[in-house]
């Protein structure tokens, strides 16, 4: 049963009430469940931040990194144990910003790993203040006037070398959710997962919502699937785009 890669000793986790990382794990384990990855033949490496706790709760070997740093531990893994399948688990902010080197070098190396980006617009851990995925003109705790800049474009990162595969999703639809983390497992080289998720306490009361539910709610009406055979996504659509 995929319960048995999450350590149901350490529940409940020390996520806010609503946050939407307790179900990136549990999708992430039903994945692994299915594809019989357990402790023996996978470890999980996270980042710094609020998704950095993932790969505490899970019942495989796991790093947690510096931050930033995910991605070249993960590669060093994957160089001395190379049957391993590494699953890196992080946030915006740490892939996207302070690692944002090491993102465009991992993709343009093309090692055998598999990213899951826990998308959620913000620093959540700090408390909410502008990153790298911020749309523009979005209040945080460190733009009270708005965001100035535009966001970072991790699609077209992922889509400028010769072979990539990029998937977007969210944590509204869970069985979208699969299907993009099951194929990004099983691509052969860099797979990239952005998962659009909700960060009730530090990012969704400031743009108006009341709850959890109706940032969800809020994905359901925003984002639909993106026609098969599509080669771009759009801002509002979720998908897999890829080549090579």
């Amino acid at each position: 049963m995929f319960k048995d890669l999450i350590k149901l000793d350490r529940l409940p986790t020390s996520w806010c009430p609503g946050c939407g990382l307790g179900q990136i794990m549990i999708q992430l384990a039903m994945v692994m469940d299915g594809l019989g990855l357990n402790h023996t033949n996978s470890t999980v490496i996270s980042g710094v931040g609020c998704t950095g706790r993932l790969a505490g709760y899970m019942n495989v070997d796991g790093i947690y990194t510096l931050h930033g740093r995910t991605l070249p531990v993960a590669e060093a893994v994957k160089l001395v144990s190379p049957d391993l399948k590494v699953i890196v688990v992080s946030g915006d902010g740490d892939l996207a910003s302070i690692g944002g080197n090491h993102l465009l070098h991992a993709a343009r190396r093309n090692p055998d790993l598999t990213v899951l980006c826990n998308n959620n617009n913000v620093y959540g851990l700090t408390g909410g203040q502008a990153g790298p995925t911020t749309p523009r003109n979005t209040k945080t705790v460190s733009t009270p006037a708005g965001a100035t800049y535009d966001p970072v474009n991790l699609q077209n990162l992922m889509k400028a070398g010769a072979r990539y595969f990029y998937a977007k999703t969210t944590v509204y639809h869970q069985l979208h959710l699969r299907n993009c983390i099951k194929e990004a497992i099983a691509w052969p080289g860099f797979a990239f997962v952005d998962i659009t998720c909700h960060c009730i306490e530090n990012n969704g009361r400031r743009l108006g919502f009341n709850s959890a539910y109706e940032m969800l709610q809020h994905f359901r009406r925003t984002y639909k699937r993106a026609p098969d055979g599509a080669e771009t996504l759009g801002p509002d659509e979720i998908g897999i785009v890829r080549q090579g």
